[in-house]
């Protein structure tokens, strides 16, 4: 039985320490927007 505690200890961390990465990514990391176009070709406009 102790080894499935420990087993479930370690899983948790693991989790714990993905969603601390993910908490940090959205509130350390700003995205930079800027404008985008694409082009599109004559031949698909004027069918």
């Amino acid at each position: 039985m102790p080894s499935l505690f420990r087993f479930l200890f370690v899983i948790a961390v693991l989790a714990a320490i993905v969603y601390g990465g993910m908490i940090a990514l959205t509130l350390l990391v700003e995205p930079n927007p800027r404008e985008m176009s694409v082009r599109i070709p004559a031949e698909r406009v004027n069918q």
